[in-house]
């Protein structure tokens, strides 16, 4: 024990002898734990296993973060040596990585140049001096990462296997494939005026990619990390790093002091299966449940051995010439990018793209066919294909093989069900399948009748096929005549907003529903079925129901289920027609709770979260039961313009009174963007007012502030609804409520709790402390936007009401219904019971 203390001491006491200068002639040895630390151990210099392992074991010299990870740095850009290598200072001043036998793999090329000392500094920086100057540097010799107090200039590039990432003089961000196809690139929006002179981009401490440039007044935000606005953003306790991975895709890491996790806080390329040859040669991407997986075209092909590396034939093309034939892949796309996109896209049909690609010999390995409506047709003349697969995809590739064709076997236990087969009669089989025939012919004759007895028209029939889909779960797609006569010609207008008008209707089926025109749609076919897709596949108790979608020329409309009871604005504020409309505060405080689950929902749950971006009461809509639905999210990519991923925060809207402070300041918006919004209407729930009314009553401040002022004197029922004064309340809810809305409209981002936290103060299970005032925010009608965030948040674009909205009760929602569960110990059959009703 004494030996194993006594050690210690010593390595530490060398440690912090060379822990601020290492001199000529120290040496690391892969094979033992030493390392070159910076002054306050953030960083070091060492020797890690390869990931994944290998045999025998290899090894790179890295410099890693306090807790082993991330790496940000690696000698020879990922060169790995054996167990004998080591890496070196040599007395002439170079630095030199050589393997077990004595073989330079890599070195600085700083010798004879009069270097006197090597350092590791705490911003992570490898740097040889000659006393005077720094002679060398990491900095200057990029691998895989970027670091905050790194600048990457035009020129530069980030590298990782066969991908790249660089900067254009222009300010176009760039992901490459083999360096000459790009398949991905963020650049400046159109509000950036002036040409760049050198464009540079840095990555804040808190997170934030940005571009600078002497023509810029002031740095563009060009990215985010999603906890940018956590506690402790800056500090020294949180490294974030901008990382190209060695699945192609840029993203921004975050990793706390000692932690040997770094979390992912945003990536470039929000679809993975979108990156350029992921899944390698012939390599097919599709994902099981939220993650990409890769698989081989059909049995034709064979996996090759190796992480990614795609597949080959199993019989080469070679072997059949003038006998080939084309596989046909249903909703698989060939992903085409420049410049191979710019010589090989025909505008022919389907037909035509398989037949010419099989035609064409050896011109042809693979085709793709949109069918988007733009009847783009993409030849790969090139023996190099890389697939993606989504039920989405609107599009069908086909792939030239020898004969015969192989396809996969369907996803079920194919082995078990043959030796359940085989032990089963022939004559069995036969009765089973004419039988089961027999039954669907009759079932079709059935609803043939049923629907032919309704109406003359075919496409009720079809409109009644659709509804099953609805019953699984699945988007209907209807024409633009079903939901035109649905809707009465779109006579009965429920409400308009920035998405545009909504109208009820009735479906084939007596189903109530609520038909969104939205407007402003510059998106293509493909694009708009992917978005409907993934605001479909999102459910909960409190969020509205999507049922199913029209995309047919110029129209894109929405079908949604419809909410008899409206939405809350028209409880909280109602006009003189509707007096006779007031909540309990037993509804209120449900409400409450069921709105903040709704956005926990879509903040941390759902697989492609949601910032909303435009919570408001007009977007909170109740059902039969009163329950809360949130309306109106993930509409952003749906109305978005065709230069999405290049706008900015300021280029969107929003509604005046709910936005938060960090929308008037222009920075990054996150999820804590919602919690102040939630905020403000958690205490228009408790008072019955608008936020930002002003009046004699509260002494012509905004409401907010005035109420933190009556919330300090203890004068909690002065902030309370004054219809609710001669009702007997729930105090300690009202109190409970009250100090959460402070603490969601708090001005800084990291002082406001998490939507699951909101949930967790409402119910009660977690205290709450007292909240310091909020400061008074200058509002004005600006920009808000609604985005998606998987392990994190891309682009931004555009969701909210109209511009110059004269009030907030101009509404945006649609009005929709559905079958809720009641509030927990509530009678539906008794639900008016709840209601007070003010006098007439």
């Amino acid at each position: 024990m004494y030996h194993k203390f006594h050690f210690l001491f010593l390595t530490f006491f060398l440690f912090t002898a060379v822990i601020t200068a290492v001199n000529p002639g120290s040496t690391l040895s892969a094979s033992t734990n030493q390392s070159w630390s910076s002054p306050s151990s953030t960083f070091s210099l060492r020797f890690i296993p390869v990931d994944p392992p290998t045999s025998p074991p290899s090894f790179l010299a890295a410099i890693v973060y306090s807790g082993g990870e991330p790496v940000v740095w690696t000698a020879g850009n990922s060169t790995a040596v054996d167990s004998g290598g080591s890496f070196q200072f040599q007395s002439t001043g170079n630095l030199r990585l050589v393997n077990g036998s004595g073989n330079t793999v890599w070195e600085s090329k700083t010798g004879n140049q009069g270097a006197t000392s090597a350092t590791v500094d705490d911003s992570g920086k490898l740097g040889i001096s000659n006393g005077k100057r720094e002679i060398w540097s990491s900095f200057d010799h990029l691998t895989d990462t970027l670091l905050p107090s790194q600048n990457f200039s035009v020129g530069k590039v980030l590298k990782s296997g066969d991908y790249s990432f660089s900067l254009s003089k222009i300010g176009n961000l760039s992901l490459f494939w083999n360096v000459s196809t790009k398949f991905w690139t963020h650049g400046l929006n159109t509000s950036v005026n002036g040409s760049l002179v050198n464009p540079v981009l840095s990555l804040t401490p808190i997170g934030i990619l940005q571009l600078s440039d002497v023509n810029l007044n002031t740095s563009v935000v060009v990215a985010y990390s999603s906890d940018y606005a956590d506690a402790g953003s800056g500090g020294s306790d949180v490294l974030r790093v901008l990382k190209l991975d060695s699945d192609g895709n840029l993203r921004i890491y975050s990793t706390s002091r000692g932690s040997s996790n770094p979390i992912v806080r945003w990536a470039a390329v929000q679809d993975q299966c979108q990156v350029y040859a992921f899944c390698g040669n012939y390599g097919i991407c599709s994902y099981n449940d939220t993650n990409p997986v890769c698989g081989c075209p059909s049995e034709n092909f064979e996996m090759i051995s190796g992480i990614r590396q795609g597949c080959k034939r199993k019989v080469s093309l070679d072997n059949c010439r003038g006998n080939e034939t084309m596989l046909t892949l249903d909703h698989t796309q060939f992903l085409t990018y420049s410049p191979e996109i710019e010589s090989q896209t025909f505008f022919i049909g389907i037909s035509a793209c398989r037949g010419n690609c099989l035609s064409g010999s050896g011109a042809c390995f693979a085709s793709t066919s949109l069918s988007d409506g733009t009847g783009q047709c993409y030849i790969k003349s090139v023996d190099l294909v890389s697939g993606y697969h989504s039920p989405a995809l609107p599009s069908t590739s086909y792939v030239k093989v020898c004969p015969p064709l192989s396809p996969n076997p369907a996803p079920s236990s194919g082995e078990t069900v043959k030796e359940k087969s085989s032990s089963v009669p022939a004559w069995v089989i036969l009765v089973v399948v004419l039988g089961t025939l027999l039954v669907l012919v009759a079932i079709e004759a059935g609803l043939w009748f049923w629907c032919c007895r309704k109406t003359a028209r075919f496409s009720v029939l079809s409109a009644q096929y659709a509804l099953l889909e609805y019953a699984s779960g699945a988007p209907v797609q209807f024409t633009y005549k079903e939901l035109q006569r649905s809707t009465k010609g779109f006579k009965e207008k429920l409400g308009a907003g920035g998405f545009g008008a909504v109208y009820r209707g009735i479906l084939v089926n007596k189903t109530v529903v609520a038909v969104k025109q939205l407007e402003g749609i510059e998106q293509g076919e493909k694009q708009f079925r992917m978005e409907v897709a993934t605001i479909s596949s999102t459910h909960h108790l409190n969020l509205v129901r999507l049922i199913g979608f029209c995309s047919e020329g110029r129209h894109r409309l929405l079908v949604y289920e419809f909410m008899k009871n409206s939405s809350l604005d028209n409880f909280l504020f109602p006009k003189e027609e509707q007096s006779g409309k007031l909540l309990n505060w037993e509804y209120r405080y449900n409400i409450a709770l069921g709105t903040a689950r709704g956005i926990t929902y879509l903040h941390e749950e759902c697989r492609d979260c949601i910032v909303h971006c435009d919570i408001k009461p007009e977007n909170i809509l109740l059902d039969d039961n009163y329950v809360a639905k949130v309306s109106d999210f993930g509409l952003a990519k749906l109305v978005n313009p065709k230069d999405h991923r290049h706008r900015t925060l300021t280029s969107v809207r929003g509604t005046r009174g709910y936005l938060a402070p960090e929308w008037i300041a222009n920075l990054p918006v996150t999820s804590k963007s919602d919690v102040y919004s939630y905020g403000m209407v958690l205490l228009e729930i408790v008072s019955g007012k608008r936020n930002f009314d002003v009046s004699d009553e509260t002494n012509r401040k905004k409401f907010s502030i005035w109420a933190y002022e009556e919330f300090e004197k203890g004068n909690i029922k002065g902030i309370l609804d004054k219809r609710l004064a001669d009702v007997e309340i729930d105090m300690e809810q009202v109190t409970r409520a009250v100090q959460v809305c402070f603490w969601c409209i708090q001005e800084q981002p990291s002082q406001r709790p998490a939507m699951s936290k909101v949930v967790q103060m409402l119910e009660g299970v977690k205290e709450i402390e007292k909240p310091p005032p909020p400061k008074l925010v200058v509002e004005g009608t600006v920009s808000g936007t609604s985005t998606y965030i998987s392990s994190n948040v891309s682009a931004f674009s555009t969701i909210g009401a109209s511009p110059n909205v004269p009030s907030a009760s101009s509404s945006s929602s649609i009005q929709t219904s559905g079958v809720s569960n009641f509030p927990s110990g509530r009678n539906p059959e008794k639900a008016t019971s709840f209601l007070l009703q003010s006098d007439p």
